[in-house]
């Protein structure tokens, strides 16, 4: 009789099995050495299927010696401490390989390693490569075309979401409860087909959890101790859409194109987030970008030029440092979830890479609150520029973030002013919403939008304005809150309104029963002609305000929203310095966000 030595690799993969049952291997000698069976038994007490599978392939292996003319015997001595230790550097294999000698026997293996090293010691060895297995699996005859999601649990009726996006319907797919066995089955099959399949990846691998990707298909696989019963979760995507599927507006589709390069796509569960990420991959792709994904596990479905990372050495940490060596232009990051993720995204982004993230999110604004406390609140508009909201399948709201230093809506006092987060809706660049810091808290909050004023508030506007026309028939009038209002009125007759001592403004106060705010109006005249034009720059001491040269030595009024500041003479060339420490230069920096807030009149022609 030959004989035969096998390895763990061929037990468990089957390939020993199916040469005897197709009559290729009989009348031998098979020499199971006592390594393999320690080593298998280590894995079953680990809870390692893979222990389990080999132990099982051992079994039948005994069942078929009978009626192929087989024997099978275990030869070799027992593993040291020392050998388990350093089995991944190849002590088991090197105590295989050694009782393949001292039998002189053939070594069967499906590990090219164990094959090369059997060769270099001059054993006669045979490697059983892997065949793939056209036989369709049994979790394929749960899906058709509508299928987006099969989920099997041990003693229940196999279920599948079926529809799209937002308006699938969950359906009973059989009558037949399902059994331990009946899973265990669909395990062991699926498992085999990651083994021999290149298109196939084990993504997490736990003590009683398994994700694997195979294909397109997406297999979520639990089972005690970590879930009270076996279950098995397939997801599959139904709907593959490119940028040119989606309502996108003309001014959307120029933002993707030229200025987005910190976008956020949110939405819920099942909502069609990463469908629109695999086609903003794809659309970047095909613009002669080069794109790379983080996905853990990598499900998108992307174009085959696209490069798709998952974690390395179980962080996106480690994968970012290898990213950055090949220079990506966009990289979409598929479920930023963890503290961390946040911070790898954030870094990203500032290196200057174009990130596209997909975070679930019940709304846009709890999108952005997820990055709140994870990074630091002011250089979140420097992380994310667009945030993409999406609904059964569809972009439903688009927000633009952007940082303002602005007294928050609402305040009124100047020395309030702050950095502010402005959450713009995309569409109409209408402000919804502003984040800062107030006391110690980051808040967000929302902007009640402007509408034409009715009813009470209409009415009390009105009586604030017919009080004050006694005194100035052009008076102006705006409601800043419930109990604050701000009155405008011509120069000449503030002294009356006031009154001495401010006694008068004091009983208008009490009648009206509000806060008056007295101002200067600022005529119309100054406003269209004696606008100054002026450039403004920064010192490191002042703020300066450079006009023609012509205008040396006149004096100007420096207004900013409409308000009037101070009064000050142009110096040598045209030029007006104002120390940063002054008062009026910290009212003009707290006062406007952008030069053409502030304005000069010219006092003297």
């Amino acid at each position: 009789m030959s004989k035969i030595v096998v390895d763990t690799s061929v037990i468990i993969n089957g390939q020993l099995i199916t040469r005897i049952e197709s009559g290729s291997i009989r009348n031998s000698e098979i020499i199971i050495p006592q390594a393999v069976f320690d080593e298998l038994q280590s894995q079953a007490s680990s809870k390692k299927d893979q222990g389990f599978i080999g132990l099982e392939k051992i079994k039948k292996l005994k069942e078929l010696s009978g009626s192929f003319g087989l024997t099978v015997i275990t030869k070799g001595t027992h593993p040291s401490n020392d050998d388990i230790k350093f089995a991944s550097s190849g002590r088991i294999d090197a105590l295989i390989t050694d009782v393949a000698k001292q039998n002189n026997a053939t070594l069967y293996t499906s590990d090219k390693v164990q094959f090369l090293v059997a060769q270099a010691k001059d054993i006669e060895a045979i490697l059983l490569k892997p065949e793939i297995k056209h036989e369709s699996l049994e979790f394929l005859k749960f899906f058709d075309n509508q299928t987006m999601s099969v989920h099997l649990k041990e003693n229940q009726h196999p279920l599948g979401k079926k529809g799209k996006p937002g308006t699938f319907l969950l359906t009973t797919l059989s009558d037949d409860l399902l059994s331990r066995d009946y899973l265990k089955m669909i395990f062991s099959q699926i498992l085999d087909v990651v083994r021999i399949t290149d298109s196939s990846t084990i993504e997490i691998s736990k003590t009683g959890a398994y994700v694997i990707q195979h294909g397109e298909y997406r297999i979520a696989i639990t089972y005690p101790p970590f879930s009270e019963s076996f279950e098995i979760t397939i997801v599959h995507p139904i709907v593959k859409l490119s940028l040119e599927d989606y309502s996108i507006s003309e001014k959307l589709m120029e933002r993707f194109s030229d200025r987005a390069e910190g976008i956020l796509i949110s939405g819920s569960p099942g909502s069609g987030k990463s469908t629109l990420a695999s086609g903003l991959a794809d659309f970047y792709h095909s613009g002669g970008k080069i794109v790379k994904t983080f996905e853990s596990p990598r499900d998108l479905q992307v174009n085959s030029g696209i490069t798709q990372y998952s974690k390395l050495d179980g962080s996106f940490d480690n994968t970012a440092d290898i990213l950055l060596l090949v220079r990506p232009d966009y990289t979409i990051f598929d479920e930023v979830r963890r503290r961390e993720d946040f911070r790898t995204f954030a870094d990203l982004r500032l290196t200057g890479v174009g990130m596209v993230g997909v975070v679930h999110a019940n709304s846009p604004l709890d999108a952005i609150q997820r990055f709140i406390g994870k990074i630091e609140l002011g250089i979140i508009p420097n992380v994310l520029d667009t945030v993409v909201f999406v609904k059964d399948g569809q972009i439903e709201k688009v927000y633009d973030l952007e940082l303002k230093v602005k007294v928050p809506t609402g305040m009124t006092e100047s020395d309030l002013a702050r950095p502010v987060i402005e959450i713009r809706n995309f569409a109409d660049n209408v402000l919804e919403h502003e984040i800062y810091t107030f006391g110690e808290e980051n808040v967000i909050v929302p902007v009640a939008k402007r509408v034409e004023k009715v009813g009470i508030e209409k009415l009390a506007e009105d009586k604030i304005k017919e009080t004050f026309k006694k005194y100035d028939p052009h008076a102006q009038v705006e409601i800043l809150s419930d109990n604050r209002v701000k009155v405008m009125v011509d120069e000449q007759y503030m002294p009356s309104i006031i009154g001495r001592g401010g006694s008068n403004i004091n009983e208008i106060e009490k009648y009206l029963q509000v806060h008056i705010d007295v101002v200067q109006k600022i005529s119309e005249m100054n406003n269209s002609s004696h606008d100054l034009p002026f450039t403004f720059s920064e010192s490191k001491t002042s703020l300066l305000l450079t006009v023609d040269r012509e205008f040396t030595s006149m004096h100007v009024d420096i207004h900013v929203n409409n308000q009037y500041v101070t009064s000050v003479r142009i110096g040598k060339k045209g030029q007006i310095k104002i120390p940063k420490r002054s008062e009026t230069a910290r009212t003009i920096m707290h006062t406007a966000s952008s030069q053409k807030d502030i304005q000069l009149f010219l006092k003297d022609f």
